[in-house]
């Protein structure tokens, strides 16, 4: 089926993606969309829920965001319906994100012509139910190009559905550094109940397995032996509509919790619209994850001038250079863990040089203008290769 013709610019996208819940790949979406120079591209944003929180964050969602409901779990009048948004706003790019919204994109941008499709890679190392394995490999002659946030999660993405590197483009996670950055909490620290002279630990997670509370929680509960006076944070909640079990996760977490007697040091905050003050209420975060792309929260804190501690998965140590920034700990290392923590819980020196050297990072080598920067010229070089395939390049 050949594809439509480009349009002049600004060139029309379109980011599919599942929700836009508090996640990381739904903030990266919001942040793309609200920063790109709107004199090249014209960004939309395609939810195919109406569970949309950060639709508020969103500059111009009356025009830019559009819902498209999935009525039932399997529900493929979502393809057509997709269909008919991208011939209306005269797309471009297509570029879809997680799994519903990725094949959606695929499909629906075959039917309507688009004569760019994208995907995206936010994790690597996960394990896909066989209808996704299925699924993913039946669509990928459907994508032109792979967009992942870390060099782990292309060569997942090669591995699993067997996409060529050339296919495939990195481009990491980047934050918000006027919105996170280092700034005195001290009144916060008061409303939440926390006294003079303790430590907070913080973890910003949703409740899925993959964030590994259990290895936080069996951590803390060594550190809270040696340092009693530590409270932990613990900032996220179950997804929307308990999806992929992270209501059942909750509930054994919580249960964990009572049987680690550790309830009373640990502060339960949920889903909230003010993170980056929660982050400076913090001496250090801890990232536990089994596995990750670019974690979206690792670099919020960092912003914060707030330390980092972290598994090595995926290109977390690219990320947050171990001893400069953070640490990084073997996976089910909880032994690891919680001396790290007490580490730097306990040297307030070092913690300051390293959450100044964090900031310096993140705002080098990980800002919305960086990431951005590199969307821009994917997009960009996508587009002018395929006015050189249609013998477009002068035609224009």
């Amino acid at each position: 089926m050949s594809r439509q013709r480009l349009s002049h610019p600004p060139h029309t996208v379109v980011l599919v993606i599942d929700n836009l819940e508090y996640g990381g790949a739904q903030r990266q979406v919001v942040e793309l969309a609200n920063h790109i120079d709107p004199s090249l591209f014209d960004v939309h944003i395609c939810s195919l829920s109406d569970y949309v929180p950060l639709a508020d964050r969103m500059v111009d969602p009356e025009r830019r965001l559009h819902v498209i409901t999935k009525k039932w779990k399997y529900d493929v009048t979502v393809i057509p319906r997709l269909a008919t948004l991208l011939n209306r706003l005269k797309t471009d790019i297509v570029h879809g994100y997680l799994f519903a919204a990725e094949i959606a994109a695929r499909l629906a941008g075959q039917l309507a012509r688009t004569p760019l499709i994208f995907g995206s890679e936010r994790n690597t190392d996960y394990l896909l139910k066989r209808r996704q394995l299925i699924t993913y490999r039946l669509t990928r002659g459907c994508m032109d190009l792979l967009v992942a946030n870390s060099n782990a999660g292309v060569q997942f993405d090669c591995r699993m559905f067997g996409y060529r590197p050339l296919q495939c483009r990195v481009v990491h996670n980047g934050v918000d550094t006027q919105r996170f950055r280092p700034h005195d909490e001290q009144s916060l620290r008061r409303e939440l109940g926390i006294g003079d002279g303790e430590y907070v630990v913080g973890m910003f997670a949703s409740f899925k397995k993959q964030k590994n509370h259990p290895l936080f929680f069996g951590a803390a509960r060594r550190v809270l032996r040696r340092l009693p006076r530590t409270r932990l944070l613990l900032v996220g909640d179950e997804l929307y509509g308990g999806m992929y079990g992270s209501d059942d996760y909750k509930r054994e977490m919580d249960r964990l919790v009572d049987e680690l007697d550790i309830r009373e040091r640990c502060l339960f905050l949920g889903n909230r619209h003010d993170v980056e003050r929660l982050y400076c209420v913090c001496d250090l975060t801890v990232l536990p994850s089994l596995f990750e792309g670019t974690p979206n929260v690792a670099l919020e804190s960092m912003a914060c001038g707030v330390p980092v501690i972290a598994t090595q998965v995926s290109d977390n140590a690219q990320i947050i250079p171990d001893g400069r920034v953070g640490y990084i700990i073997p996976l089910g290392d909880e032994v690891a863990l919680s001396e790290r923590i007490c580490q730097l819980l306990e040297d307030s020196a070092k913690r300051r040089q390293m959450g100044q050297t964090a900031r310096a990072w993140v705002e080098s080598e990980f800002s919305i203008a960086r990431l951005v920067d590199k969307t821009t010229r994917v997009y960009q070089d996508a587009l002018d290769s395929l006015d050189i395939a249609t013998g477009e390049g002068d035609g224009k």
